[in-house]
């Protein structure tokens, strides 16, 4: 493969220093510096391509612009807050066919609110999660949306689930 000098040359907030090693295909991997301080080896057809374009602190600082601000999610090392974990597995559920329990929720007609769809909204109308609770819904037919969910203990929700229909043959 043809190597393309790449020295000096900035994509995005890379910037190629020089070459320090090939990939089985020939391709030439590059020492990079990023515009935030820090360096990566990165795939010269990756800078090429755009797939890369920085050391991973453009996404960082995406995530920063919601959630992260708020102390709740963390990209890069950061841990995630039981409220943030909570409303994440509340989406799952409804929203995604391959989770395990979307049968009992998404997959019966359990919808989120268009509101909920963004945790700022979801974290301003439920607070945070207090320690020992977690998400129920009130009216367990009806949808997570305010008004019909809260913050409840184990007990609280063990008490509040729906009959099941237990079928028997003869």
């Amino acid at each position: 493969m043809q190597r393309l000098d790449l020295t000096n040359q900035r994509f995005g907030r890379l910037t190629a220093h020089w070459p320090v090693g090939k990939y089985k295909t020939g391709e030439v991997y590059w020492l990079c510096s990023c515009s935030c301080g820090s360096m990566r080896i990165v795939l010269g057809a990756w800078i090429r391509n755009g797939h890369t374009r920085s050391c991973g602190c453009f996404a960082r600082s995406q995530c920063s612009k919601s959630s992260l601000v708020h102390g709740h999610t963390g990209l890069g090392g950061h841990t995630q807050s039981p409220t943030y974990k909570s409303w994440n597995c509340m989406l799952q559920r409804c929203l995604n066919p391959k989770n395990n329990r979307w049968h009992r929720y998404g997959g019966r007609g359990i919808k989120v609110c268009d509101r909920w769809k963004v945790f700022e909204n979801f974290l301003f109308d439920m607070g945070k999660r207090p320690v020992g609770k977690t998400i129920d819904r009130i009216n367990n037919d009806g949808n997570y949306e305010p008004g019909n969910c809260r913050w409840a203990t184990h007990k609280e929700q063990v008490a509040n689930r729906r009959k099941r229909t237990i079928m028997r043959v003869c």
